[in-house]
């Protein structure tokens, strides 16, 4: 089993920055795919951004050139740089990893954006 602990979310305003951290803990040998999603109220999930174990990275649309992932690997840790943060960022941020084809989800942190 692998337990995900997210933090780093909070209130900011428009233009701001965060930092988003996920430490995963328990069975691991190796992680996959590590992302984060996000669900705004009333929205469905979203996947936010992704990088494989090739530090290969890829992301939605709406963040390209203002969000970055990246991951330790030593510390099973995946980590999302967020700058020039809108309101419509404004969301439950979810940390998701592939450990051995499964997929496991954090309980989600809150970013909240004022205008």
């Amino acid at each position: 089993q692998v337990q995900l602990v997210e933090s780093g979310g909070g209130l900011v305003q428009a233009g701001g920055s965060l930092r988003l951290s996920c430490a995963a803990s328990g069975t691991i040998f190796s992680i996959d795919n590590m992302g984060w999603y996000r669900q705004a109220p009333g929205k469905q999930r979203e996947l936010v951004a992704v990088i494989t174990t090739g530090s290969s990275t890829n992301y939605v649309d709406s963040v390209k050139g203002r969000f970055t992932i990246s991951r330790d690997n030593a510390k099973n840790t995946v980590y999302l740089q967020m700058n020039s943060l809108k309101p419509e960022d404004t969301a439950v941020y979810y940390c998701n990893v592939f450990v051995v084809g499964r997929t496991f989800w954090g309980k989600g942190t809150l970013v909240t954006v004022s205008s």
